[in-house]
Formats: structure tokens, sequence, C-alpha cells
């Protein structure tokens, strides 16, 4: 065991010929795959796996993301890749990471099965502090006013998939995917009908309904909000 890492130690003190050869190294020092690192620092994965340059916002991104990696061995190749202990910045924020932001048919299948977001289907990624304690599986924005002023047309919405229907949180609002309505933002409220789920908006202007258990094939609540202006 010592003896592997002593090795990778070795390799990553070597100076490599260009910026882009640096970062696949240390890549692959932490253990890395190309996907995680690329949606750490918000790029396409093709970008460090077919590009031979890389922007230098995207490598203020890289230093901030990895405190503890070097940046003139980054930039240049000289010295270490690690800092020292004593040069190390605490970050200022743990645990973030970026979040997929998908369109509405995007999501529609996401109670079917695994649910994968492709590269291409991703229009932007976010990162926010508040979110650093929550998983969100997917951002999505707002398309109606049927929950205003709760939430408004144009506003982003966090979600976190719920995988039972036990941990429904009763008049929180919630992304359900169905068979026959496609994908609906209300309240889930008890209903009075067997086998059914109240949908509720918070516009008085849209009236409530139910929905049959088994025409649900999704459900996510939404954690946070992002809300414009």
């Amino acid at each position: 065991m010592y003896k592997i890492l002593y090795n990778k130690q070795m390799l990553m003190d070597k100076i490599i010929d260009t910026t882009i050869d640096r970062i696949k190294q240390f890549i692959d020092y932490k253990g890395l795959s190309i996907r995680k690192f690329s949606n750490e620092i918000g790029v396409s994965h093709s970008l460090i796996g077919k590009t031979k340059s890389i922007g230098s916002d995207k490598l203020e991104t890289i230093l901030s993301v990895y405190p503890e990696l070097s940046a003139e061995w980054l930039l240049t190749g000289k010295g270490k890749w690690k800092k020292e202990p004593s040069s190390i910045e605490a970050p200022l924020e743990v645990d973030m990471k970026y979040m997929p932001l998908v369109s509405i048919a995007t999501i529609e299948n996401f109670g079917r099965g695994p649910f994968l977001i492709k590269e291409k289907e991703v229009m932007a990624y976010y990162k926010v502090p508040k979110f650093r304690h929550k998983k969100i599986d997917f951002m999505i924005e707002i398309e109606d006013i049927s929950m205003y002023p709760r939430y408004a047309s144009g506003d982003v919405a966090a979600c976190t998939i719920i995988l039972e229907s036990s941990f429904i949180q009763w008049n929180k609002v919630h992304v359900i995917a169905t068979k026959g309505q496609g994908v609906i933002i209300k309240r889930v409220q008890k209903s009075l009908k067997t086998d059914c789920l109240k949908m509720v908006s918070d516009n008085k202007k849209y009236g409530s309904f139910d929905i049959p258990i088994k025409e649900i094939t999704g459900i996510a609540i939404i954690a946070g909000i992002i809300k414009l202006e």
C-alpha cells in the first residue's frame, strides 16, 4: 500500500508538458472519474478528455474546488502538486456540488426505473451554498403560474426525488410525473378518494383535483428555490 502511494506521489511530482496533462494526473491521483471532476468544476467531461488547453476561469474554479492543489504546479509544472499544509486555505463552503438544470421534458420519466441525466440534456449547472447540505437530484424552471405567489414562472426549483411514498410531506410542494398529464407542480394533500392524492394550487384561479396513485410514475419534493424579481 505504501509503495503504491509513494509511486503516485513521485508521478505527481514530475513535470508534465501541459496544464491539461497535469489536470489529468491530479484526477488520477485523487481517484476521480473525468465525469465527476468535470461536474464539480462545471464543464462538459469532453472538455477534459479531448482539449489540450483550458480557460483561466476554469483554472480558478479548479483551484477553488481543490484548495490543496498548487497553482504554481498546475500552471508551470514547478514544485510539488500539493501545497504545504500551512499554506492550504480552508474553503469558504464545503461539500458543495454542481446541480444540473434540465427541462421539464427531461424529467418526465424520472420515476420509471433508474433516472440518469445525460450531459447533452443539461442546460446549465448551479452551485448554491444554501443547498450544500441537501441532496438535490435536478433543477427545473417553473413554467406556469399555478403556484403563484409562492412560485412564479421563471423561478428555478431545486428538487429531491422521493423513492418511497411514505416520505411525502403533506401540503408541501412536489414535482409529480404522471402517465397522462406529464409533469405537474402542486401541493400534495391526502385525498378523500381511495388510492388517490389531492393536487392543490396556490393560485386560487386554479382548482384542486385528485390523481390516482397508479397514474403517478415519480415524485420529487422542491427542496429550495431561486427566485427572480
